[in-house]
């Protein structure tokens, strides 16, 4: 699986996790040299609190584009360790 925004490939990865519909990338699959703090927090009932990144590529800014679960709750563990894309960014195979 890809996943892409604004023309550049930002995660790739064959191990991904499908939960309600999002494929959730392995950390390490994120080029980090495309990403950007964010502040931005919200919560799942299921899942617990999401921390999230923003996207800067070839000088646009996607804010929170990117979110992970840092302490996922104990029905959420497949997602430990995993980051998930929306805003735009299109994930393929």
């Amino acid at each position: 699986m890809k996943a892409i925004w604004n023309g550049v490939v930002i995660a790739e990865s064959d191990d991904t996790v499908v939960v309600e519909g999002n494929h959730y990338f392995p950390e390490s699959a994120l080029k980090r040299e495309f990403t950007t703090f964010s502040n931005h927090r919200s919560h799942c009932a299921w899942k617990g609190e999401a921390s999230y990144y923003s996207l800067l590529v070839n000088g646009e800014m996607n804010p929170d584009a990117v979110w992970y679960y840092p302490e996922p709750t104990e029905a959420a563990q497949q997602i430990r360790g995993r980051v998930a894309f929306w805003k735009g960014v299109q994930v393929v195979e």
